[in-house]
């Protein structure tokens, strides 16, 4: 086993690898960047390496700064979490090439999977059967079209070396051009590929997979299978295992044929195949090359650490278990609690500070967090606050444990997905499996909700304790001084609009156009003097690694534009003005 491992990520996946890690023996590193020197895995870690910068692409997509770290704790392995590097071949092999173990599978396997073109092709060879789509990248707007009038619109716009929803855009034949654009730049900045493929979008499936194990020795396993059908934006906000009302027939080939799929590619490691299922058929969807955002709902019914079995086959160790050795018991829910204002189902990002976090507690209850009370979630990471997860005897116990743990937890005060979330769980769809990975956007009424409203309090308090960096290697210590302001504070302030609500798209109907929520400015879709119309796409924001046209909520004309691209501003800060 090892005896020291980086964790290359942040919040609660990395977190969550730690504390396996102590359980083992075994000493951590975190890596962190700028606005994360007081986060809680810089606290939890043996050690802490400064990766500067503050955006991901400075700091923890700086494989430069990485490999310094590495290099300078003498870390034997390194866990990548989710996201960032967990899916990048050429990351690994250079592990490799370093003498450093990537706790994951091998860079081939990766490249071939992680592509999500190549793995269609694998999963043709396994013998499953995949969604009609394409085997090439899609290079311009004329191959979209030409898709969609061969396979019926409308046509899935995906990133080929992503996940979780990123960079994921579905379109129809009036908006293909500007579709492509935004997939590009979201799978760009979080993926740092920005290849896309094509796939028809079906009509009512739900989104089922199954969670692989697999050794250096040949043996895999599958560990029963997940619903995360409830999506928003294509990125999930409920999951279930095992995936509920499919025969268990069904559930039995899905198993088989993930196995057949990570055998195809010699897989080694945590994995997870994904299918889309309608109508008592299901078909391949992609493989993530990675322990998933959802793993511990497989964890509660299989009784398996899946970080551990990780650990372990990444050291050479065969897996603990076989498949006839392979028990689920009872029901588990997974809640995935992000910074989003819910109100009216528009779910916008909403970083911001969390001045009060009070954690469900109970039986069969597990929460797990990538921060605490007094945390600030900065718009330049995911909007993920953490996950509840919840065990039942059956579904219904399940539902009804989860519903009490979600009333138990306070946080504020920025606004989460709670609210949206506990109506879910109570809704009549979602009791009786009714739903899909669209039923969330077209079926939900959340308009009962109301945009949350943040005070935000700039003092801080004179006392606190100071991150000290030396030689790159962090230090705490305690220290007493009158500063007030934090770096994001010190940005300079624009005119923030009256009428402004905190979720809103604009205005709320007056001629300013005002941002819903913090981010940053990336493109500017009008000029002074355009004529714009109700509803049209003035400027588009990113916040939280999620790009969000803000619109006009009036026609007339561009008489002023208050930003330009690449700049921050700030919840109800003014862009436009229109007259």
């Amino acid at each position: 086993m090892f005896s020291k491992v980086l964790i290359a990520n942040r919040g609660e996946i990395a977190v969550r690898v730690i504390r396996t890690c102590k359980e083992l023996g075994i000493s951590t590193v975190a890596v962190y960047s700028d606005l994360d020197k007081n986060a809680l895995h810089t606290q939890m870690a043996d050690e802490s390496f400064s990766l500067g910068g503050r955006t991901a692409a400075e700091s923890y997509l700086n494989v430069g700064a990485i490999i310094d770290a590495i290099e300078k704790s003498g870390a034997e392995a390194v866990h990548p979490g989710y996201g960032f590097y967990s899916e990048n071949a050429d990351f690994a092999k250079q592990l490799t090439d370093l003498g450093v173990k990537f706790i994951g599978p091998s860079g081939e396997a990766i490249e071939l999977m992680g592509d999500k073109l190549s793995a269609r092709k694998v999963a043709d060879a396994a013998g499953v059967n995949g969604i009609p789509g394409t085997t090439e990248p899609v290079k311009n707007a004329k191959e979209v079209l030409a898709f969609g009038k061969e396979f019926g619109w409308p046509v899935a716009i995906k990133a080929a070396y992503g996940g979780g929803g990123r960079g994921m855009k579905v379109v129809t034949e009036d908006n293909v051009e500007e579709a492509l654009e935004s997939a590009a730049r979201e799978s760009l900045a979080y993926f740092g590929r920005d290849e896309l493929y094509l796939e028809r979008y079906l009509g009512w499936p739900r989104h089922i997979e199954v969670q692989l194990l697999a050794d250096s020795f040949g043996n895999c396993i599958s560990l029963g299978t997940r619903d995360c059908s409830i999506q928003r934006r294509h990125q999930k906000l409920i999951e279930e295992a095992p995936a509920p009302n499919i025969d268990e027939k069904i559930l039995s080939k899905m198993g088989e044929a993930a196995v057949a799929v990570a055998k195809q590619c010699k897989y080694e490691n945590a994995g997870t195949i994904e299918f889309l299922y309608e109508d008592g058929e299901f078909y391949f969807l992609e493989m993530n090359t990675r322990l998933q955002v959802e793993h511990p709902a497989t964890e509660l019914i299989c009784g398996m650490d899946l970080v551990a079995e990780q650990l372990k086959v990444a050291s050479g160790e065969p897996l603990s278990i076989t498949q006839d050795e392979v028990e689920l018991n009872g029901h588990s829910i997974e809640i995935r609690l992000n910074a989003e204002d819910p109100a009216g189902g528009a779910f916008l990002p909403a970083p911001g500070p969390i001045n009060t976090l009070t954690i469900p507690n109970g039986f069969s209850t597990r929460f797990d967090a990538g921060y605490t009370a007094g945390s600030e979630i900065s718009e330049y990471y995911d909007n993920l606050i953490g996950k509840l997860i919840c065990w039942g005897k059956t579904r219904d116990e399940a539902i009804s444990r989860t519903i009490r743990a979600l009333n138990e937890m306070e946080i504020g005060p920025i606004p989460t997905t709670k609210t949206a979330q506990i109506d879910i769980l109570e809704h009549a769809d979602f009791q009786a499996v009714e739903h899909s990975t669209k039923w969330l956007e077209e079926k939900l009424d959340l308009s009962h909700i109301a945009p949350a409203t943040i005070e935000r309090d700039s003092e801080r308090g004179d006392g606190h304790e100071l991150e000290v960096e030396v030689n790159g290697k962090k230090y705490s210590v305690i220290v007493w001084d009158d500063r007030e302001q934090t770096a994001t504070s010190k940005k300079p302030t624009r005119k923030k609009s009256e009428s402004a609500a905190s979720g809103s798209s604009s205005g709320s109907g007056s001629g300013e156009v005002v941002a819903p929520m913090q981010g940053t400015i990336i493109k500017i879709l009008v000029s002074v003097g355009d004529t714009v119309n109700v509803g049209d796409s003035i400027v588009v924001l990113e916040a939280m690694k999620m790009e969000n046209n803000v619109v006009a909520q009036t026609e007339g004309t561009v008489k002023e534009i208050s930003v330009q691209v690449g700049d921050a501003v700030g919840s109800g800060d003014v862009l436009a003005a229109i007259e």
